[in-house]
């Protein structure tokens, strides 16, 4: 779409904040129509700041995907922690997003960072398909009492509902500005980045107790073929031992199950055939690692 000249085009940067496990990353990934960010049942799946670009005919809004906001206990944590802080800041709007409930602990710990943001903030409900809406009612009226909120918007990330209205109020909030990305780029995201968070995806759904939340990937090997197969080399790092063979597996089987899940994932991200090699290695209390974490990409 031929949008540069466009006069009034509206562009800017929002934050997605709230607790874990509310829904930011099926937000995103609904608004954008891909899948660029990881989605589990389990909390505290995003770690990074991930950037999803929505270009519309009148403005490009681009979203900013945060680490839920929680009470740290190791240094991964607190960099997870550090990394919402920091995307409150110098943007246009911020999304509060809960559950349609009564604000819980971590809610109210939330807004009250929010006190010290100087950007409009929306409250987004989700989950809106899990309640009748005289429910909804009660709720919006006990989080309107903690907090100014800008804008109101029930949805429901996970079936589409609202989106639209959402993205029509954020709109309204943004300054007249230019496009700063190609109107066909979705997100910022390198190919390698979004391939080891496949991987570290397949692990948190088919694994339990600690282990989802003890593991990071590395992609250690990225080779293009001439007939157009990718050959990637991944490890797969957790914190102890028995950790380590309770991933691999009876003979094996739960390592080469994540394997081939994450195969098709990412046959279908980089559309073409993919080798996928996975190895299970220790390193002993990465999370409070500052140098590991850095090196794993978490800083």
């Amino acid at each position: 779409m031929n949008i540069e000249n466009i006069k009034d085009f509206r562009s800017g940067y929002v934050s997605i904040i709230g607790r874990p496990n509310v829904g930011k990353s099926t937000l995103l990934n609904t608004i954008l129509g891909e899948k660029i960010a990881i989605v589990t049942a389990k909390p505290q799946t995003t770690r990074n700041r991930i950037m999803g670009i929505k270009t519309l005919p009148h403005a490009q809004i681009i979203f900013i995907d945060t680490p839920g906001i929680h009470k740290p206990r190791h240094k991964l944590g607190e960099t997870m922690v550090r990394t919402a802080m920091n995307a409150l800041s110098e943007v246009d709007a911020i999304l509060f997003m809960v559950e349609p409930c009564k604000p819980l602990k971590g809610d109210i710990a939330v807004m009250d960072i929010l006190k010290k943001a100087h950007s409009p903030v929306f409250l987004i409900i989700n989950k809106i398909d899990t309640v009748r809406k005289q429910e909804l009612l009660p709720v919006i009226d006990k989080f309107k009492g903690l907090y100014p909120f800008k804008e109101i918007i029930p949805v429901s990330a996970i079936k589409g509902d609202g989106i639209d209205i959402l993205l029509e109020k954020v709109c309204d909030y943004l300054p007249v500005g230019p496009i700063y990305y190609p109107d066909d780029l979705i997100t910022d995201q390198l190919e390698r980045f979004m391939v080891s968070e496949i991987l570290r995806e397949k692990v948190m759904d088919m694994t339990e107790e600690e282990i989802p939340h003890s593991v990071a990937v590395e992609v250690e090997r990225w080779e293009e073929r001439e007939d157009g197969l990718i050959s990637i080399s991944c490890n797969i790092y957790i914190e102890r031992e028995g950790q380590k063979a309770i991933i691999i597996g009876k003979s094996g089987k739960l390592l080469k199950d994540i394997g081939s899940a994450a195969r098709i994932d990412m046959e279908k991200l980089l559309n073409t055939k993919v080798f996928l090699e996975i190895w299970v290695k220790v390193k002993k209390h990465w999370r409070n690692d500052m140098r590991l974490l850095k090196e794993l990409g978490y800083s």
